[in-house]
């Protein structure tokens, strides 16, 4: 890929990039990583998403996308409400386990349930209880808003960062 700040086109649309492009331009965005999951039928059902996003204070409102393509998204979107847990450096080994099939996805994660059925990392240095307020299409996603109804944040984390497609993690300074 060059580093042109040029646009490109996609054969479907002349004035729209092309796939490749658009997903390397979006991994120069940083983001985190959070493992949305909840229990299903009583078993852990779950899956790692880069996508969540602050959307309202009030109402308290969050938005995460899932893939039309995703297997576990059907499943999820099942229970009523889920548990949202940012990773932090200490989740990096983490990663590759929550990245599994869901069958074995959360063999050898440390997991809390909540008798909300929301399903929570350990250590996670915050977490969200949420519910779904309401679904968007988005193209190849499906854009859920998400109506927060607990948090917990703890101020000594240090993020788990998804940036040029690669993990990363460092010590944040105070300001």
């Amino acid at each position: 890929m060059s580093g042109s700040a040029e646009p490109s086109a996609s054969a479907a649309d002349p004035a729209s990039p092309a796939a490749p492009e658009l997903r390397y331009a979006f991994a120069g965005f940083a983001t985190g990583i959070t493992l949305v999951a909840a229990l299903v039928d009583g078993q852990p059902v779950g899956m790692l998403a880069n996508s969540f996003s602050s959307i309202s204070l009030n109402p308290p409102l969050a938005a995460l996308s899932f893939a039309r393509t995703s297997t576990t998204w059907p499943v999820l979107r099942r229970a009523p409400q889920w548990g949202i847990s940012v990773l932090g450096a200490h989740h990096r080994a983490d990663v590759a386990r929550l990245s599994r099939p869901g069958a074995e996805r959360f063999d050898g994660v440390s997991w809390e349930a909540t008798g909300h059925g929301a399903v929570f990392l350990d250590r996670a240095p915050t977490t969200f209880r949420v519910g779904v307020a309401t679904e968007v299409d988005a193209g190849d996603h499906v854009l859920t808003l998400l109506r927060v109804h607990a948090l917990s944040r703890s101020a000594d984390g240090v993020p788990l960062i998804f940036y040029d497609s690669r993990l990363h993690s460092r010590s944040l300074e105070q300001p």
